[in-house]
């Protein structure tokens, strides 16, 4: 039978599967040609991405929908220097229940081989070991579905497609009282209330912070509201004033994560509220105004304070902070563009990087933030962000002194403290850190990635030891000695950097729609494209925003070397659809580049691409 389809033209050979190592395969290295036959998905992630996680869970469905022709392999790519760590990904392939294979690519080279140039990535490989499409970044799960029912077609014609179980082996958890915990709350009878992330759920401990008074939750991954409430990894917590309390019928805010929900507990019976969000992941335009707060799509709430007579919102998944209303049922933008970097300004300037951790100080003058990605600790004052420690998002590492020579590792928690400094969950160094005026220092480390601080009204600090399933209270001695100067390790991320040539380089955003689908102007453009630098002075032309996805840039040659922030995205539209849906495919970038002679005068990014 002769089939005619795009996907058997101009393919490319898929390069070997290598690597450090397997997870989810019962210790067999897993080839391509093992996997000759089945329609493979190769998700080129790390675990520190909160875009990657939101792409963990878009697969999920197709996995389950498919599972006899599709094979997903995560490739895990590391960023940061902690997540080459191999004990460190084995916890966090359970920690976000990933029970496909999982390769170690801690040195990038199978990033190299396919070319990848973001994270995430998604490859498919065709029955025949031939890479048929690239997408970048999230958003993609409809066109990949459309693109796996295309190959079943083709390749069942063909008779090279192969159904049967896919391979993967979930190795079972050890059993703790807490898995994974992420965020905790001191509760005015001395009770600590723990985001139990992993096992999806709250847990009540005693004020002994070991002994367990009551879960909340049925530990069944959901959004089911009542007293046998369902979650999907509870993250923040913040207890409401009680006047505020009163009015909302609840006491405290909860930031259920994946659900991209804000949940309302109350505290007496158990019973929880959804109070803020659809359910359905933010893929709009910037809108600072007031909106019905049941009504607007989040993605994925990290932390949540009480701040400026509101809660703040830290929503990791857009790079930007939000607030919610209780008494009024509102919830808007309060900081950043979506634009994932680091920039102070007026709050509506700004730009963040997966803010994930939230502390009010005493006096309730400074909303202090973990930003994670940017390796940064940041604070809002009077309608201003300022940096008080953190370089960019590449720069990371363990160096104590001058905060604006310090380095941090991806910190999750941050807990404000009445002299004025600010302790640090500094997650991927394993340690609590803390700034007080111009300097940065290590107060302890050796910790199993910590994620959040609580102080309690005796005065103690107690650590979320998220790796060590457990919480546990700093001694007065270790405070005491919190100004120690500890001499550190200067990192940089050692993804490739893109060497450009100084002058004229053309950007080009390589877009196709996926099959089925049309570009949809339907709203005005159905393209848009940002484009800005850091630093700004290594982009003399090519700045700012348009609807055109190729844009002439000049590089300065004196700029030896950057990042270059791009944001685009497309709006599509069904076919010959009765009811056609609409979609918006988004990505950022940050790419960084060396500027050098020999450099290309050339950057290809791909938005969507359904060639190899």
């Amino acid at each position: 039978m002769t089939v005619d389809s795009p996907l058997l033209k101009a393919r490319v050979r898929a390069p070997e599967l290598r690597g450090r190592g397997w997870l989810n395969t019962n210790g067999e290295d897993l080839r391509l040609s093992d996997l000759r036959g089945k329609i493979v998905v190769l998700d080129f992630w790390t675990f520190c991405c909160i875009n990657c996680l939101h792409v963990l869970d878009e697969l999920r469905p197709l996995e389950q929908r498919y599972a006899d022709v599709l094979v997903t392999i995560g490739v895990h790519s590391p960023k940061f220097e902690h997540e080459k760590d191999a004990d460190a990904l084995a916890a966090a392939v359970e920690r976000y229940g990933v029970d496909h294979p999982v390769l170690d690519d801690p040195e990038l080279g199978m990033w190299q081989q396919y070319a990848a140039k973001a994270w995430p990535t998604l490859t498919v490989i065709d029955p025949e070991g031939y890479v048929v499409a690239n997408m970048a970044g999230e958003g993609h799960a409809e066109g990949l579905g459309r693109l796996v029912e295309e190959l079943i077609r083709v390749h069942e014609a063909r008779g090279t497609l192969r159904r049967g179980d896919s391979p993967h082996a979930v190795q079972n958890p050890d059993l703790t009282l807490l898995r994974f915990p992420g965020k905790a709350l001191a509760l005015p009878d001395g009770h600590f209330l723990v985001a139990d992330s992993t096992h999806q759920s709250l847990v009540e401990l005693d004020a002994d912070n070991e002994t367990l008074m009551r879960r909340i939750g049925t530990g069944r991954r959901g959004r089911k509201d009542g007293t046998e409430p369902e979650f999907s990894e509870p993250g923040g917590l913040c207890l409401l004033p009680p006047h505020v309390a009163e009015v909302a019928g609840y006491d405290v805010v909860v930031a259920d994560t994946v659900n991209h929900l804000l949940r309302g507990l109350r505290l007496a019976s158990g019973e929880v509220t959804t109070v803020a969000g659809s359910g359905r992941q933010w893929r709009g335009t910037v809108d600072f105004g007031a909106h019905d707060s049941l009504a607007v799509d989040l993605s994925s709430p990290w932390d949540v304070a009480w701040y400026d007579d509101r809660v703040v919102v830290a929503m990791a998944g857009i790079h930007q902070l939000w607030w919610f209303d209780p008494v009024k049922r509102t919830a808007g933008m309060y900081a950043g563009t979506t634009v994932e970097a680091l920039k102070d300004g007026p709050l509506h300037e700004v730009w963040m990087a997966q803010p994930s951790g939230l502390s009010a100080s005493p006096d309730g003058r400074r909303l202090w933030i973990a930003d994670s990605e940017s390796s940064a600790v940041r604070w809002i004052e009077d309608g201003q962000m300022h940096t008080a420690t953190g370089q960019g998002l590449f720069d990371f590492g363990h160096v104590d002194g001058p905060a604006d020579q310090a380095l941090l590792q991806h910190p999750l928690g941050v807990l404000a403290l009445a002299d004025g400094s600010v302790l640090v969950a500094d997650t991927y160094n394993g340690a609590v850190r803390r700034i007080a005026g111009d300097q940065v220092s290590t107060v302890v480390d050796g910790l199993r990635e910590p994620s959040d601080l609580v102080l309690t009204a005796q005065g103690d600090v107690v650590v979320v030891e998220s790796g060590a399933h457990r919480l546990v209270r700093l001694g007065a001695g270790t405070l005491q000695a919190a100004g120690i100067d500890v001499t550190g390790v200067r990192h940089r991320t050692e993804r490739p950097a893109t060497t450009l040539a100084p002058g004229v380089v053309e950007l080009d955003l390589i877009f196709e729609p996926a099959p089925g689908q049309k570009l949809d102007e339907s709203f005005g453009p159905s393209t848009r494209l940002e484009v800005s630098a850091s630093p700004p002075e290594l982009l003399l032309e090519g700045a700012g925003v348009s609807t055109d996805l190729r844009r002439r840039l000049v590089l300065a040659p004196d700029v030896a070397e950057g990042v270059l922030q791009v944001v685009a995205q497309a709006a599509t539209c069904d076919i010959d659809a009765e009811f056609p849906a609409c979609h918006l495919t988004r990505q950022d970038w940050g790419v960084p580049i060396r500027v050098a002679g020999d450099g290309a005068s050339r950057l290809p990014l791909i938005l969507r691409g359904m060639d190899a």
